[in-house]
Parts: C-alpha cells; sequence; structure tokens
C-alpha cells in the first residue's frame, strides 16, 4: 500500500498540470504571465510616476542641511561670528585666529510662477500615463488573440496527426487485404508495391506532423509565459464553447484601436512639451525662507537668524538654447502628427484585411465541410469495390488520399475561421475572450 501512495505523490504534480485549457483560460494565463504585458504594465507605472513628479510644482520645496567648519580664513571668519553674535571691537579681524561654526539651516521655497511650464509638464505626463494604459490594452488584445492563436494551432497540428494516423491505418488495412488477394492471385504486384510505398509516405507525413504538434505545444506553453515542465503534456479541453460561440465583431474600422488612442495621447504630450520649451522665454518668480542656527566653541557664542524674499529670474540671453529646444519640440510634435495619420490609414486597411479574411475563412469552411462529406462517400464506395476486386490500388491509394486531404483541410478551414474571428476583434479595437471583470 505505501508505495502506492508514494505513487501517487510523485505523480500528482503531473496530474494537476494536465488540466485541459480552453482558450478563455489559455487568455487569461497569457495577460497575467507573459513578459510583453508585465512590460506594458511596467511602463504604466512608470508614467503614473512621471505624474507624480509633476505634481511636486505645486508643492513647496523643504531642504535642511547642516555643516560644521574651522577656519583662519578672515572672511569667512567674521561671517561666522557675525552668525554667532559674536562680535567684538577687540577681535583683530586681520588675525582672528581659529574660529569653528556649527550651522544648520531649514529653507522652504515654493514657484508663485514657472510661465505655465508646470501646467503644461503636468498634461504632458497625464497624457503619456493614458497613452501607457492604451499600450497595456493593446498588448493585451495582441497576447489575447496570440493565446488563441496558439490553442488552435496546436488543436490543428494535433488533429492533423490524427487524421493522418487515421490514413496509416487505412492504408495498413488495404494492404493487409491486398497481400491476401496476391495470394491468391487476384492482385498484382505492381499494386501491392504501390499500396506499400504510401503507407510509407504517410507513415513519413505523420512522423513530421508529430513533431510540428511538439513544436506547436511548446509555441502554446511559450505565450502563456510558461517554461515546459519535465514530462508535461498540453491537454486541450475537448469542447470549447466559448471559443466556438465566439461572434465575428459587428464594428468594421479600426477607430476604436488603442494604438490609435495611444496616438492621440502622445499627441497631446507632445503639444504640451511644446508648451513648456517655449515657456523657458517667461519669467519664473519663486518664494523662499529659510531659517539657520549657527554655533561656536572657540568664542562659546550661539546665534539665530532667518530669511526671506521673492526672487524673479528672467532669461535674457542664453545663446539660442531656448530657440533650439522650442524648434525641436515642434519638429517632434509634426513627427507625431505623421505617426497618427500613418496609423489610422495602416490600421483601417489592416482592419479591412481581417474582414475580408474573416470571409474568405467562413467560404473555405463551407466548401471545405462539403468536400468531406463527398470524399468519404466516394472513398466508402471505392474500397468496397478494392474488396470486391473492381477497383485497381492506384484508384483506391487516389481516393484515399482525396478523403485524408478533405479532411485536414476542414480540419484547418476550422481552425483558421477562428482565428479569424479573433484576428478581426483584434484589428477593430476589441479583445477576444477577455477576462471577466470581478
Amino acid at each position: 500500500m505505501k508505495p502506492l501512495f508514494l505513487l501517487a505523490l510523485l505523480l500528482a504534480p503531473a496530474l494537476a498540470s494536465a488540466t485541459p485549457w480552453t482558450a478563455a483560460q489559455a487568455v487569461d494565463t497569457a495577460l497575467r504571465n507573459h513578459p510583453d504585458a508585465a512590460i506594458a504594465r511596467a511602463r504604466v507605472d512608470a508614467a503614473e510616476a512621471m505624474i507624480a513628479q509633476a505634481n511636486a510644482a505645486w508643492l513647496p520645496q523643504v531642504s535642511l542641511s547642516g555643516g560644521y567648519t574651522q577656519t583662519n580664513s578672515p572672511m569667512a571668519a567674521f561671517g561666522s561670528i557675525l552668525n554667532q553674535r559674536a562680535f567684538s571691537f577687540a577681535l583683530d579681524f586681520n588675525h582672528p585666529g581659529r574660529i569653528d561654526n556649527l550651522n544648520a539651516t531649514g529653507t522652504v521655497a515654493y514657484n508663485l510662477y514657472s510661465g505655465g511650464r508646470a501646467t503644461a509638464g503636468k498634461r504632458a505626463a497625464e497624457a503619456g500615463a493614458r497613452a501607457a494604459l492604451e499600450d497595456l490594452r493593446a498588448a493585451h488584445q495582441q497576447l489575447a488573440t496570440e493565446a488563441i492563436k496558439a490553442l488552435l494551432n496546436l488543436r490543428k497540428a494535433r488533429e492533423a496527426t490524427t487524421a493522418l494516423a487515421s490514413g496509416v491505418r487505412a492504408y495498413e488495412a488495404a494492404l493487409a487485404n491486398a497481400r491476401l488477394r496476391f495470394d491468391a492471385g487476384q492482385v498484382l504486384k505492381a499494386d501491392l508495391l504501390s499500396l506499400e510505398v504510401q503507407l510509407a509516405q504517410t507513415r513519413e507525413q505523420l512522423t513530421t506532423a508529430r513533431h510540428g504538434a511538439a513544436l506547436a505545444e511548446r509555441a502554446f506553453l511559450f505565450v502563456l509565459g510558461r517554461a515546459p515542465e519535465p514530462g508535461e503534456t498540453v491537454e486541450l479541453a475537448a469542447a470549447d464553447p466559448d471559443l466556438d460561440a465566439l461572434p465575428a465583431p459587428s464594428a468594421t474600422d479600426a477607430s476604436a484601436r488603442p494604438e490609435l488612442a495611444g496616438l492621440r495621447e502622445r499627441l497631446v504630450a507632445a503639444e504640451k512639451a511644446v508648451a513648456v520649451a517655449r515657456g523657458a522665454r517667461r519669467p519664473t518668480v519663486n518664494a523662499f525662507a529659510s531659517y539657520q542656527h549657527d554655533r561656536g566653541w572657540q568664542l562659546d557664542r550661539h546665534g539665530n537668524s532667518w530669511t526671506a524674499g521673492v526672487a524673479v529670474d528672467v532669461n535674457v540671453f542664453d545663446g539660442g538654447q531656448t530657440s533650439g529646444k522650442i524648434r525641436q519640440a515642434e519638429a517632434e510634435l509634426s513627427q507625431v502628427k505623421e505617426l497618427l495619420r500613418k496609423a489610422e490609414l495602416g490600421l483601417a486597411l489592416e482592419a479591412e484585411q481581417a474582414r475580408l479574411a474573416h470571409a474568405a475563412a467562413r467560404e473555405r469552411l463551407d466548401v471545405s465541410s462539403q468536400t468531406v462529406a463527398q470524399a468519404e462517400e466516394s472513398a466508402a464506395l471505392q474500397r468496397a469495390r478494392f474488396e470486391q476486386g473492381a477497383l485497381l490500388a492506384a484508384d483506391l491509394i487516389g481516393a484515399e488520399t482525396r478523403l485524408l486531404d478533405a479532411r485536414l483541410r476542414r480540419t484547418f478551414a476550422e481552425a483558421d475561421e477562428r482565428i479569424a474571428v479573433a484576428e478581426l476583434h483584434r484589428a477593430v479595437g476589441l479583445t477576444p475572450l477577455a477576462p471577466r471583470q470581478s
């Protein structure tokens, strides 16, 4: 009993990892685990931190400083003596001796006017944060689509393997029947060899398909942001009603794409950056106040003092630096405008391509379904004729090949139609199978 218990413990992780995957679960896992989603979230955090930096312009700046010095410099010593309230006419200011001073100062400064730069900087930071959120939404849409595509590609690869395995079994049965009839002198050697060659070719295709399925499984785990565990096998749910019922979106344009919304926010940020650059030509007004304490042990005196006032700074001439920054900001604004226009044209084309691709996928699915029904009926008739000796092996091979090809085409058409729906969702700015908000 104990060995069975230990075996169960060892197999528990493998059993837990074999939970069948649905498309919705794959999308949710990809959005949580894939590095692209984490990178986009980090960019949102960075953009929000920029807002906090911009908001600092409306808050007072408080600083504390302190230091201890000793000097025999007449100028420095005279300042320390005055600050310590230790002035005396008896002092020889040409030779004050060694004077020490401990200084502690607290300063409060507040910007009263910055030429509009603070307000423009805050608006630019807010627009940048909104753009980062749109980038996150775009990353989620891309990852959701890629997760669905990876799952369907894995399903295609496995169903292709199943179809080829079915073809191998059909050829094996036909070959066994042909050998019996060859021994009875009812089948030519050439027909028997043709069946053997076709079986070998189908087995080779099956081997290739199995390798493709293994690669598709690894690609699926990559999209999920996971590394495969030793001995892990990805199990797909036999039924996936959410994916099967995913409707084609009614929207046919790209106006809701997050990429466009993000560029529009970057356009706002670029316009505010121009305002920041132009604000350097306006005066800056700051209010300040400080309080300090000085103490010296050589003269054993101390004193307190304060300073308060308003400072006005005007940039009269800076060698053209401000003009250069303004031109740079205006050029960057022009770039963003053209990037937005290019994106509008390109994404509109992408949405139309996705719509046409989905329409073509639907037509392929309808045609392939009819072809399979016809191929199955034809193959059944040909098998019966071959078993009765009324059909050559070459004709049977052709019928089986057409049936296998038709089944593969329908398998691929079914998956491609669902992939086209997911791509169409992304092309019009929607997230296919988005996780439900709790």
